[in-house]
């Protein structure tokens, strides 16, 4: 019985991988070493990953800002509404791309929720690096609170309230004790928040445009290219896939160390 469940075990197993690797290496098997390095030149591929980094690295960062505090309120405190706002913050996660790009699109538009205020002042979002930005930070936020808040339930209470004792403000307590302590977690969240703002596409498509040099990041690319230049497609996915494979390695790199 033993024997027969390790074959089942072994034969799934093996089902489930190829099919994750067969398309991947079918990308990698569609261009040559050269042809990628030739390609690379091409502006819209070098246009597309200079956008696409610096609006993943922005959208990281605000993530970073403004979504610590309520990861860290949601792994230490218990308080009425708890599971409601925890919801709130996974909704992102599971939410349609269409559903997420239209509804950024009706927050933020000039004819929006708070669009009008904005365009009354100038600020025009759709179209903008902006918009990119937002919808990065819209989708990818999720995956950062999980992470940050499963590194900041982790750390012992005990040495918390050892550190409160030593000292009154909550801010150094946190600074110097909670956040050193978590600080795999916290980075892991950031790499996987990274990798989920390069790879967006719906929500950015929708709200913040195509536009060549402004908001087309890699995917938008992917997705023109398609029609126009299969191999400039392939390249960007192989770029693509590199980054996602490295920034997973090094996640899980971290995460089999042990703190000492």
């Amino acid at each position: 019985m033993r024997l027969a469940l390790r074959a089942v075990v072994v034969v799934f197993s093996a089902i489930f991988l190829l099919f994750i690797i067969l398309p991947i290496a079918a990308v990698f098997l569609r261009v040559t070493p050269s042809e990628l390095v030739s390609r690379l030149n091409t502006p819209a591929v070098i246009d597309s990953l200079k956008l696409s980094l610096l609006a993943s690295t922005v959208s990281t960062a605000v993530v970073l800002v403004l979504a610590t505090p309520i990861s860290y309120a949601l792994a230490r405190y218990d308080f009425k509404g708890r599971w409601f706002l925890d919801a709130v913050v996974d909704l992102p996660m599971v939410l349609p791309p269409a559903v997420a790009g239209l509804a950024l699109l009706l927050a933020f538009a000039p004819r929006g929720l708070i669009g009008g205020v904005l365009a009354s002042r100038g600020i025009i979002l759709p179209g903008s690096i902006w918009a990119v930005v937002i919808a990065e930070v819209f989708v990818s936020s999720p995956f950062y609170i999980r992470a940050s808040k499963a590194a900041f339930s982790g750390v012992n209470q005990r040495l918390i309230d050892s550190a409160r004792i030593l000292s009154a403000s909550d801010t150094r307590v946190f600074l110097k004790v909670t956040f050193p302590l978590a600080w795999r977690g916290v980075f892991a969240g950031l790499v996987m928040c990274w990798a989920r703002s390069l790879g967006e596409f719906g929500a950015t498509l929708m709200f913040a445009g195509n536009l060549p040099g402004v908001t087309q990041t890699m995917p938008l690319a992917i997705y023109i290219a398609l029609s126009s230049d299969l191999q400039v497609a392939v390249v960007l996915s192989v770029i693509l896939i590199l980054f996602s494979f490295i920034l997973l390695a090094a996640v899980k790199s971290l995460g089999g160390q042990r703190t000492p």
